[in-house]
C-alpha cells in the first residue's frame, strides 16, 4: 500500500539498506549498451555467450534452443496450442492491478480471483509464471505477438519498480503486496512465500532476457537482484536459515543462473544465502529426512543446487541434487511419477496407504522433470533421469491439462485413491466443467502449467558440447522437427508413440558425420522373442539395443537417410512398496487407468491380471475383470471427466491355515518377546513396559504413559482374511486408548479400541483415502480389572469382534478388507497410530495374527486356551 504522507523517519537499518541497494545496483546494471543487448533466443540457459565470466563446469550436453525445435502434431502440441490461446487472451492489466495500487500507481482494471485476488499473500507470482510463458511460446513459435505482450508487461512491471522509491520501498522492490511484509519474515513471522513470489518474478523476466532478447527485462532484474542483496546481507547466518523456513521457491536458482549469465560474483553471494542447511545437510550426507516436509518447497530449493554446481564446482551440490532426485524417484513417488500426499512427503515407500484424492501436486514434478534434465546434462550415462522424465511426462503432466477447454486449463492434484477424478483445487475457482479458470483460480499449478505446456520441446532433443566429435541425443519419441545449426543438419521425428510402438528419424536437410544415440527405455520389453530393434536405412544396425541407455550410430549422415526404433512392449503389473498385492498397470511408458464413468469407489477394486485382454482394434486399451465385472483399461493421460482407477488389489495365492505370528510374551525378562512361528522380528517393550506375573504367570505391564509393545513391521501383509486375538487386563479406561493398532499412521490403520467417548470398544479399519472408518462396536467397554480375550475376525466384507469367545460385535458391510493394509510399519499393543490418544494402562499375554477369519467355534475354543 502506499506510504501516508506523515511517514517516520527512516530508521539507521533502512537508512543502510537503501546505501546497500544503491551500490548493488551500480555493481550489477550494466555499464554500456552492448552489455545490455539482446541475447539471441538461442541462447542456453546457463551462460550467456560473450557475456559470463563464470568458470565452473560446464553441462556435457547443451539444450536446443526452443527456437530450433518444431513440435508437429500430437497431443503435446495439441496442449501447447491451448494454453497458448489464454496466454494471448488473458489481460495483463487485471494482473497488474494489486502492482500498481502498490506502489500508488492508478489501476481501473478488475481484480483477479483465486490467488491473485487483492487480500492473498501471494498475488504476483502468476505474473512471473506468465513472463516465462510467453517468452517460451515466441520462442518455440516464432511469433511476435507472445513477446510483443511480454515486452509491454516488462515495461509496465518496471514503471511500478521505479515508483516504490516513492510508496515507502526500497530501490529495486518490485512486488505486488508491500515490502513489510519482509520485515514480518526477518523478525521470524510466516507470511505466505513472499521469496516464492518474487523468484516468479525474476526467473520470468530472465526467461524474458534469455528467450526473448528483453533487455530491460535484465535491467528490472538486475535491481531485483541488487534489492535482494542488499535486504539478506545484514542477517545473521542464523537469521537467514530462519527465514528460509518459509518457502522461498528458486530464490538460488535464479540468482545462480544469473551469475552465470553475467558473470557478476554478487549474484553468487546471494544465491548461497539461500542455501538450506536443513535440507541440504542430510542429502549431502546420504540421508533421506524428507517425511513431513512440504514436498514442492524442497524440491524447487534442490532445482537450485545444479546450477549452484555451475557456478561454483563444489561436487557437493551435484551429489545432494542426485541423492534427492534418487530417493524421491526410488521411494517417495507413485505410479504415475509424481509424488506427495496432502503435499508432503511421508516416509520412504509408503504408498498405497498415503493413497488420497489429493496426491501428485502437479506443482512437484513440474520441478522435479528441471531437476532431472539438469542432472541428465551432467551425467548423460544416468538414462534413469530421461526414463523419469518420460513416464511423468506422459502420465502426470500430458494429463494435468483439460483437453475439453479452449484454454488449457489444468488441474493441481492427480488423485489416486480409488474412484478419483480430475478436479479443481478446493476453494478455488474453475470454468464450468473445467479443472481452472481464466481468472479465479491462480494457484500456483494455473501458473506452472502455463510454463509445462509451451516448453515440451526443450527435452526432446539435446548435442554434445562443441563440435570436434558432434552427437545427437535422442531423448523423447515426440513428433517434431530440430535443425542443428553446428553440423547444418535438420531431423524430423515421425511417429505414432506413445499409441504405436516405433519412432523413425528422416534427415530432411544437410549432410555431416556425427553420431546419433537413441534413448531405449528400462521399460522395452527384453526377451520371450521380443527385443528392441535399431534400423538405418531399412538394414539393422547392430545387436539388438539394451533397454535403459542409449543405442548409438556413428555415421557421415546424408539427406534421405532414416532411423527407426521399434521398442516391443507388455503389459506389466508393477505392485507397490508398502503393499506386494496392490498394483498399478503399465503398458510401455503409458499407465493405464480402469475408466468408471460416473460411478464412485468406495475401496480400490480387486482385479484378476489373468482376465487382461486387449480391447480388439485398439493398440493401448484393454479390459480386465474387477469385482466380478469387466472394466475398460486406458492410458491414463486419456482419462478425463471421469472416475478414474490406478491403484488395484490382487487376491493372493491361499495358504495353508497358520498363525502368521505368535507372540506368547511370557519371556519374564529382557526388554523383547519372540515370535514363535519364526517369521518376524522380535518385539520389544518400550516406555513404561515391564514383565510382571499375574497368578504366576508372565504378562507385560503398560502404566498408562508411555508403555507400549512394539511388534516388527509387516505384520499384516498379504493377507485378505485375518484374525488378530490377544489376551489384555485393562487396569483403567480411557477413550481411544488401544488394545492394538496395526498400520502406518493415523490415515492407515487396524486398531481395537477398550473404549470410546461412546463408552463401547470399538475395532476400526481405515485406509487412507477413504471417506470414513469401518467399525465393529461393542455394546460396552472392555472389562476392566481381569483377563479378558479378544479377537477380531475380517474377511468377506464381514467384521466380528469377540470377548471371552462371544460375539460382542458385527458389521457385515465393511467398505476395505485387511488386504489394503499391505506391510504396515507401525505395529502396537497399548499404543495408537495417533500420538494425542492415551496408552493403554494394563498388561498382555499371547498376541497371535492368524491368516484366516476364524468361525465361532474356533474363536471360543481359542479363548479357553
Amino acid at each position: 500500500m502506499p506510504a501516508s504522507s506523515g511517514r517516520p523517519t527512516p530508521s539507521r537499518r533502512q537508512v543502510l539498506f537503501t546505501a546497500s541497494v544503491a551500490a548493488a545496483a551500480a555493481v550489477t546494471t550494466p555499464s554500456s549498451p552492448a552489455a545490455a543487448a539482446p541475447v539471441p533466443a538461442s541462447v542456453p540457459a546457463g551462460r550467456s555467450a560473450g557475456q559470463s565470466g563464470a568458470t565452473g563446469p560446464e553441462p556435457a550436453l547443451d539444450e536446443f534452443a526452443l527456437s530450433e525445435v518444431r513440435l508437429l502434431e500430437s497431443p503435446f502440441l495439441a496442449n501447447m496450442r491451448r494454453t497458448c490461446a489464454y496466454l494471448l487472451f488473458v489481460d495483463t492489466d487485471r494482473l497488474l492491478h494489486t502492482f500498481r495500487l502498490n506502489v500508488g500507481l492508478p489501476s481501473s482494471a478488475e481484480p483477479c480471483g483465486g490467488w491473485e485476488a487483492p487480500t492473498v499473500q501471494l498475488r504476483g507470482h502468476t505474473t512471473g509464471h506468465l513472463l516465462s510463458a510467453l517468452a517460451q511460446a515466441h520462442a518455440a513459435t516464432g511469433d511476435r505477438a507472445y513477446a510483443d505482450k511480454a515486452r509491454a508487461l516488462v515495461s509496465a512491471l518496471a514503471e511500478c519498480q521505479r515508483a516504490a522509491p516513492s510508496a515507502g520501498f526500497h530501490r529495486g522492490y518490485l512486488s505486488a503486496f508491500p515490502e513489510t511484509v519482509f520485515d514480518q519474515l526477518e523478525a521470524g513471522g510466516k507470511p505466505w512465500a513472499p521469496y516464492y513470489t518474487l523468484h516468479k518474478i525474476m526467473a520470468g523476466l530472465l526467461d524474458q532476457y534469455r528467450l526473448a532478447g528483453d533487455a530491460q527485462a535484465l535491467d528490472v532484474l538486475l535491481e531485483i537482484a541488487a534489492w535482494a542483496e542488499a535486504r539478506t546481507a545484514p542477517l545473521s547466518r542464523e537469521r537467514m536459515q530462519s527465514v528460509l523456513k518459509v518457502e522461498f521457491g528458486g530464490m538460488n536458482d535464479v540468482l545462480a543462473r544469473l551469475y552465470l549469465v553475467t558473470g557478476d560474483p554478487v549474484h553468487l553471494r546471494t544465491a548461497r544465502r539461500f542455501d538450506h542447511d536443513e535440507l541440504y545437510a542430510p542429502l549431502a550426507a546420504g540421508r533421506d529426512e524428507l517425511a513431513g516436509r512440504h514436498a514442492n518447497t524442497e524440491i524447487a530449493k534442490v532445482v537450485g543446487a545444479v546450477p549452484g554446481y555451475e557456478a561454483t564446482g563444489e561436487q557437493r551440490y551435484l551429489d545432494i541434487a542426485d541423492t534427492f532426485w534418487t530417493t524421491v524417484v526410488r521411494d517417495h513417488s507413485y505410479a504415475i511419477g509424481g509424488n506427495s500426499d496432502k503435499e508432503l512427503f511421508g516416509p520412504p515407500g509408503e504408498i498405497v496407504s498415503r493413497l488420497s484424492t489429493v496426491t501428485c501436486e502437479n506443482c512437484n514434478s513440474y520441478n522435479m522433470l528441471k531437476l532431472g534434465r539438469h542432472l541428465f546434462r551432467h551425467r548423460p550415462e544416468r538414462a534413469d533421469y530421461l526414463d523419469h522424465y518420460e513416464w511423468t511426462l506422459y502420465n502426470q503432466m500430458l494429463a494435468e491439462q483439460d483437453p475439453d477447454s479452449e484454454h488449457g486449463f489444468v488441474t493441481y492434484y492427480t488423485g489416486l485413491w480409488a474412484g478419483s477424478r480430475r478436479e479443481p483445487k478446493g476453494g478455488l475457482g474453475a470454468a464450468p466443467g473445467s479443472y481452472s479458470g481464466d481468472y479465479d483460480n491462480f494457484s500456483c499449478d494455473h501458473g506452472t502449467g502455463l510454463e509445462t505446456h509451451t516448453k515440451f520441446a526443450d527435452t526432446i532433443y539435446f548435442r554434445s558440447r562443441g563440435t570436434r566429435r558432434p552427437e545427437l541425443y535422442v531423448n523423447l519419441f515426440i513428433p517434431s522437427e530440430v535443425r542443428w545449426r553446428q553440423t547444418g543438419v535438420t531431423l524430423r521425428q515421425e511417429t505414432e508413440y506413445p499409441a504405436g510402438d516405433r519412432t523413425r528419424l528422416t534427415v530432411t536437410a544437410g549432410q555431416a558425420r556425427f553420431t546419433l544415440r537413441i534413448r531405449v527405455p528400462a521399460w522395452v520389453a527384453d526377451g520371450d522373442g521380443r527385443r528392441a530393434v535399431l534400423k538405418v536405412n531399412g538394414r539393422t544396425a547392430g545387436a539388438p539395443p539394451e533397454p535403459g541407455g542409449y543405442a548409438a550410430v556413428t555415421r557421415h549422415w546424408r539427406t534421405g537417410d532414416t532411423v527407426e526404433l521399434v521398442l516391443p512392449r507388455v503389459p506389466v503389473w508393477r505392485p507397490a512398496p508398502d503393499n506386494p498385492q496392490v498394483a498399478s498397470l503399465s503398458y510401455g511408458p503409458l499407465v493405464l487407468a480402469g475408466t468408471f464413468g460416473g460411478t464412485g469407489l468406495a475401496t480400490l477394486p480387486v482385479i484378476r491380471p489373468d482376465t487382461l485382454r486387449r480391447t480388439p482394434g485398439e493398440k493401448t486399451a484393454f479390459t480386465a475383470v474387477a469385482d466380478g465385472s469387466r472394466v475398460a483399461l486406458r492410458p491414463f493421460h486419456e482419462v478425463h471427466h471421469q472416475h478414474y482407477n490406478v491403484y488395484w488389489a490382487v487376491t493372493p495365492r491361499r495358504t495353508a491355515a497358520r498363525d502368521v505370528a505368535h507372540y506368547p510374551l511370557d519371556e519374564g525378562s529382557g526388554t523383547s518377546a519372540a515370535d514363535r512361528t519364526g517369521t518376524f522380528a522380535d518385539a520389544a517393550l518400550a516406555g513404561g513396559a515391564a514383565w510382571s506375573t499375574d497368578g504366576g504367570v508372565p504378562a507385560v505391564t503398560l502404566d498408562g504413559r508411555d508403555g507400549h509393545i512394539a511388534l516388527p513391521a509387516g505384520l499384516p501383509s498379504g493377507l485378505d482374511e485375518l484374525t488378530v486375538a490377544v489376551r489384555v487386563r485393562v487396569d483403567a479406561l480411557a477413550p481411544s486408548a488401544r488394545v492394538f493398532d496395526l498400520g502406518y499412521h493415523k490415515d492407515t490403520y487396524l486398531f481395537l479400541a477398550a473404549t470410546t467417548g461412546a463408552g463401547r470398544a470399538r475395532a476400526a479399519l481405515k485406509i487412507s483415502g477413504m471417506e470414513r472408518e469401518d467399525v465393529v462396536d461393542a455394546t460396552g467397554p472392555l472389562p476392566t480389572g481381569r483377563w479378558v480375550h479378544v479377537a477380531l475376525t475380517l474377511g468377506g466384507g464381514t467384521g466380528v469382534l469377540y470377548i471371552d469367545g462371544a460375539e460382542a460385535g458385527r458389521n457385515s458391510a465393511m467398505v476395505a478388507g485387511p488386504l489394503l493394509l499391505g506391510r504396515t510399519s507401525r505395529n502396537f499393543l497399548g499404543r495408537s497410530q495417533n500420538s494425542t490418544h492415551p496408552c493403554l494402562s494394563g498388561a498382555f499375554r499371547d498376541f497371535r495374527l492368524r491368516n484366516r477369519a476364524l468361525t465361532a467355534d474356533e474363536v471360543r475354543r481359542l479363548a479357553q486356551g
